[in-house]
């Protein structure tokens, strides 16, 4: 076990060397959730949509996250006008998140003018294991029907 003082010249040290978010991590053992952030950014952006998307991005990394993927969708029909617009470039991101940096993230796309719209929501674990165990399944069955 380690003392307080102890541990305290140790997170000391390692706050100057490293900054505050390794501190947070080593000693709380921070723990990443994936999620998936999809963003609706104004059409009137379509030419210009790199300053809009690096935003998103730092935000993201500003929070303590990871992009693991991002997709560009394109310019499409929204199903209902949003601040009479009808149209919206939609960008996907799949992000790691720790559990402090949705709340923060969420308050500051809802004030963001580039952004219309954005859905933030945490990835089920079950149905990633149910389609891997779906896809590995797949060639094995395939592969049995070919030697009948």
């Amino acid at each position: 076990m380690c003392k307080e003082k102890k541990c305290g010249n140790i997170e000391v040290l390692l706050a100057q060397q490293a900054g505050e978010g390794a501190v947070l991590a080593l000693t709380k053992g921070v723990q990443m959730k994936d999620y998936e952030l999809s963003v609706l950014f104004h059409p009137d952006l379509e030419m210009n949509l790199e300053p809009a998307i690096a935003k998103v991005k730092d935000l993201v990394e500003k929070n303590g996250g990871k992009i693991t993927k991002e997709e560009n969708e394109g310019k499409k029909h929204m199903a209902y006008p949003i601040r009479n617009l009808e149209y919206a470039n939609y960008y996907y991101f799949e992000v790691q998140l720790p559990s402090d940096a949705p709340a923060k993230i969420e308050a500051t796309l809802n004030i963001t003018d580039e952004v219309i719209r954005y859905l933030l929501v945490k990835v089920d674990e079950r149905k990633l294991k149910f389609q891997a165990k779906e896809a590995a399944r797949k060639p094995h069955e395939e592969t049995e029907e070919e030697e009948k």
